[in-house]
C-alpha cells in the first residue's frame, strides 16, 4: 500500500479547488479549519451543497493513505477519481454515479466513518467532477491497485458478480435486545426499496430473509452493513445472499411482511403489531435513535423503551435473571450507593446487597434481564476504586431484603422507588445515550451561573485530573475529559446528582465524544 500513497497531490489544480471553499458564499465550510473540531466547523457552513458524485472528506489523520480514503467509497460503487490535499487533511473522492455518492453520504450520516480510528467528516462537494491532470494516470493506477488488493472475502467486483439475487439472508449475533421486523426494514430501506421480510428462529438464532426491489440495492446493503452492530456493542448483522430470488409471504404480522400487499391477513394465532410499537415505528425519521458509534440507529425512542422494558421477550433469554453478581470490589470503599450510581448508567437498579460474609462481592438487581446484560457487557473488567471488577449474571432471581428488625449494617438497600432512575420514562432520551465507560463525561442540568472553573475544581477535587473542558452553546450542558477512564468512573460515582445549589442537581453520564 505504501508505494501508492502519494497520488495526485502535486496537481496544480489543487490550489484552485481550494479557493472556492474558502469563499464565504460558496455554501461549504471553510476548509482551512484543520485544527478545529467537527462542531466548530459546522458553524461556518452556510448551507449544504446539493448532491454531487464528488464527495468532500475532511479531518483526515495526517498519515492517511489514498488507499484508505478510496476504501470509504468502495462499498457503495465504483470510485473513479481521487484528489488528496495533504497539508489540509482533506480529500475529494469522485464516485462513478451520483446515486452511489448519495447512498454513501446517507450511510455515513448514520454511522460515523473512521480512518485509523479517527472520525472523518463527509459531505457533498460543490464540484460535479474532479479534473486532475498531471496525476491522472497514477490516480487510476492507485484505484486499480486498491481494487485488486481487496481481500477475496470483500472483493467488491467478486461480490457483485456472485450476487444477482435481490434477497439477503440475515443472521443476528450477540442479540441482547429484541430485533423486530420493523427495525430491519428501517435499517435496510436506507439502501433501496424493501419489498418483503420473513423472520424466523433457526439453531437458536434469530434470522431473516429480506427482499429488495433490485439486486444492486441488496449488494450495497450487504457491503455496507455486514458486520455492523444495530445497537452499541451488540446485535451484530451477518449478511449473505440467499439462493432464493423471490419470497412468498402469506401473512402480514410481526413475523413476516409483504410491503407491496397491505391487504394480506395477519394469520391464525399470530398477533399483528402492538399498536404502541407500530405507532413508534411509523413516526418520521427525525424521532430515530441518536447516532450511536458503530450502531445503525434504527429504533425510535418509544420502541427502544418498549424493548428495554422487556415487553418483547428475548429469544432464548426469557427466563434469565435481572440479578448481577459483582466481585473483586474494593471492600474498604464500596457502598450500595456507589454501585447504584455506576450500574444505574445502564439500567434502573432496584436493590443492592453487599454480601455480609464476603464484602468484596455484591448482588445487584436490575429492572430486567436486558438491563443486566447491558450493565454486564459495559462494566465487566472496568476499574472501580483501584480494582478491576468482575460482573456476571447471578443464579438468583431477586435480591432479598433483610428480615424486619435485622440490622445488616446498611449493606442492603432498596432503590425501587428512587427518583434517580434514568430509564423509568418510556421514550426517555436517556435510552439514546448509553455508552461504554470513557474518560469523557457528559454533564447536564448545569445552573446558568456556574463557570468552567467551578466545574474543573469540582471534578479535580473528586481525585482526578481534568484534561479538557467544553461547554455546549446553551451552557446547560458540557463535556469534561478526565485523564483516565477510572478517574471518570470515580467522578461519575461522586458527582452524579451533586447539588449545585438552587435545588439543581448535576447529571453525569459517559460520553461517546472526545474534546
Amino acid at each position: 500500500m505504501d508505494g501508492i500513497s502519494d497520488v495526485a497531490v502535486g496537481v496544480k489544480r489543487g490550489s484552485e479547488e481550494l479557493s472556492m471553499y474558502n469563499s464565504p458564499t460558496s455554501g461549504m465550510s471553510s476548509i482551512s479549519d484543520g485544527a478545529s473540531n467537527g462542531s466548530d466547523s459546522k458553524k461556518l457552513r452556510v448551507e449544504e451543497a446539493p448532491p454531487s458524485r464528488v464527495i468532500h472528506i475532511r479531518k483526515l489523520p495526517n498519515e492517511a493513505s489514498e488507499a484508505e480514503v478510496i476504501a470509504l467509497g468502495l462499498p457503495f460503487g465504483k470510485v473513479t477519481n481521487i484528489l488528496t490535499l495533504k497539508g489540509k487533511n482533506q480529500a475529494f473522492l469522485e464516485m462513478g454515479t451520483e446515486e452511489a455518492a448519495i447512498t454513501m453520504v446517507n450511510y455515513y450520516t448514520t454511522v460515523t466513518p473512521h480512518i485509523r480510528n479517527v472520525p472523518v467528516f463527509i459531505q457533498y462537494s460543490n464540484h460535479k467532477e474532479l479534473k486532475t491532470d498531471a496525476g491522472n494516470q497514477r490516480t487510476q493506477a492507485v484505484l486499480q491497485a486498491v481494487s485488486a488488493v481487496q481481500s477475496p472475502s470483500s472483493d467488491v467486483q467478486e461480490v457483485l458478480a456472485a450476487a444477482s439475487s435481490p434477497v439477503l439472508r440475515i443472521i443476528i449475533d450477540n442479540m441482547f435486545y429484541p430485533v423486530t421486523l420493523d427495525v430491519l426494514q428501517q435499517i435496510f430501506s436506507k439502501f433501496g426499496t424493501v419489498m418483503k421480510i420473513i423472520t424466523f428462529t433457526k439453531n437458536n438464532q434469530f434470522q431473516a430473509l429480506l427482499q429488495f426491489s433490485d439486486p444492486v440495492n441488496a449488494q450495497q446493503a450487504k457491503l455496507a452493513l455486514d458486520g455492523q452492530n444495530i445497537y452499541n456493542s451488540c446485535c451484530t448483522l451477518r449478511i449473505d445472499f440467499s439462493k432464493l430470488v423471490n419470497l412468498n409471504v402469506k401473512y402480514n404480522n410481526d413475523k413476516s411482511r409483504d410491503y407491496t400487499r397491505p391487504e394480506l391477513p395477519a394469520g391464525d394465532g399470530q398477533p399483528s403489531l402492538d399498536p404502541t410499537v407500530a405507532a413508534a415505528f411509523s413516526k418520521d425519521s427525525s424521532s430515530l435513535l441518536g447516532k450511536i458509534p458503530g450502531a445503525l440507529n434504527p429504533l425510535s425512542a418509544a420502541a427502544a423503551a418498549a424493548a428495554a422494558a422487556g415487553r418483547v421477550a428475548l429469544a432464548g433469554q426469557a427466563g434469565s435473571s435481572g440479578v448481577l453478581l459483582v466481585s473483586n470490589l474494593n471492600e474498604e470503599m464500596v457502598t450500595p450507593q456507589s454501585l447504584f450510581t455506576l450500574f444505574g448508567v445502564y439500567g434502573d437498579v432496584q436493590r443492592v446487597k453487599i454480601l455480609y460474609n464476603k464484602k468484596d462481592s455484591a448482588l445487584i438487581q436490575m429492572s430486567d434481564s436486558n438491563q443486566a446484560q447491558l450493565a454486564m457487557s459495559h462494566l465487566n473488567g472496568q476499574k472501580m476504586y483501584g480494582k478491576i471488577i468482575r460482573v456476571t449474571l447471578s443464579k438468583h432471581q431477586t435480591v432479598a431484603l433483610p428480615r424486619d428488625g435485622l440490622d445488616d449494617q446498611g449493606l442492603t438497600k432498596d432503590y425501587a422507588n428512587s427518583p434517580l432512575h434514568r430509564f423509568k420514562k418510556p421514550g426517555s432520551k436517556n435510552f439514546q445515550n448509553i455508552f461504554p465507560p470513557s474518560a469523557t463525561l457528559h454533564l447536564s442540568n448545569i445552573p446558568q451561573d456556574v463557570t468552567e472553573d467551578d466545574l474543573r475544581l469540582l471534578f479535580s477535587n473528586a481525585g482526578g485530573t481534568v484534561k479538557a473542558f467544553k461547554f455546549f452553546q446553551d451552557r446547560k450542558m458540557a463535556l469534561i475529559q478526565m485523564s483516565t477512564v477510572e478517574e471518570a468512573i470515580q467522578a461519575l460515582i461522586d458527582l452524579h446528582n451533586y447539588n449545585m445549589g438552587g435545588n439543581q442537581h448535576l447529571r453525569v453520564s459517559f460520553s461517546k465524544s472526545t474534546i
